[in-house]
């Protein structure tokens, strides 16, 4: 177990430090002799849980898309916002997410993960709109996975002018304008002027989710 546990680490203060050298240099910059130097690791021990520089790729993308724990809501409109707004909150922070970002944009590096972590995100915000058409949420017209997609490119596009024009300081508020001039066209009128899209939201909801989790590890203790 013990053992196990240590490959455990490893493999994540690998990607870490694999994450952290693509995130400052891109795919092509990195080295692989930087990557062991920031891990403190040995060649032997890299190869030993990624056989190539394609696998670290696969790894941090694989990294993307994960089931943070946010709170349900009334609506499930709410909880796709709350999801987006979120990552816009965590991308500046988690050099995962970074990482990813900027690897994500290098065509030849998607196909390393069935279109990269762009894909998976769209999907999720389908499944999303999807359950919220069930509930009747949205006009019987919206189609999930066209508006996943819409929703992730216009994220991409809203990271990419954040980035360059801030460094992701506004990032969350340019999200949040995506969402209030899109949901007003998707979402029934009565459920629109429910769904919070504020520009501190994805911030509200991260304090939200670390307060939950500390008071379960309170009751645990």
């Amino acid at each position: 177990m013990a053992q196990q546990l240590r490959g455990i680490r490893t493999r994540e203060a690998i990607l870490d430090a694999a994450a952290e050298t693509f995130a400052e240099h891109g795919y092509h910059g990195a080295s692989i002799a930087e990557i062991l130097e920031k891990a403190q690791v040995t060649r032997g021990a890299l190869y030993f849980h990624f056989a190539a520089k394609d696998e670290l790729v696969q790894g941090i993308f694989a990294r993307q898309v994960t089931d943070q724990g946010y709170p349900q809501r009334m609506y499930k409109l709410q909880e796709l916002v709350d999801e987006a707004m979120a990552l816009a909150c965590r991308l500046p922070h988690e050099i995962l997410l970074r990482a990813g970002a900027k690897l994500a944009m290098e065509p030849r590096l998607q196909k390393l993960s069935d279109g990269g972590p762009w894909e998976a995100w769209a999907e999720r915000f389908a499944g999303f709109v999807a359950a919220a058409r069930e509930r009747g949420e949205v006009f019987p017209h919206v189609e999930p996975d066209d508006f996943g997609r819409f929703l992730v490119s216009s994220w991409i596009g809203a990271q990419v002018v954040s980035e360059a024009q801030s460094g992701w300081r506004d990032l969350e508020a340019r999200i949040s304008g995506i969402f209030s001039y899109t949901l007003p066209t998707v979402a029934l009128p009565a459920v629109c002027a429910q769904v919070d899209f504020g520009p501190d939201r994805g911030t509200r909801v991260l304090a939200e989710l670390g307060r939950n989790v500390g008071g379960a590890a309170s009751e645990g203790n």
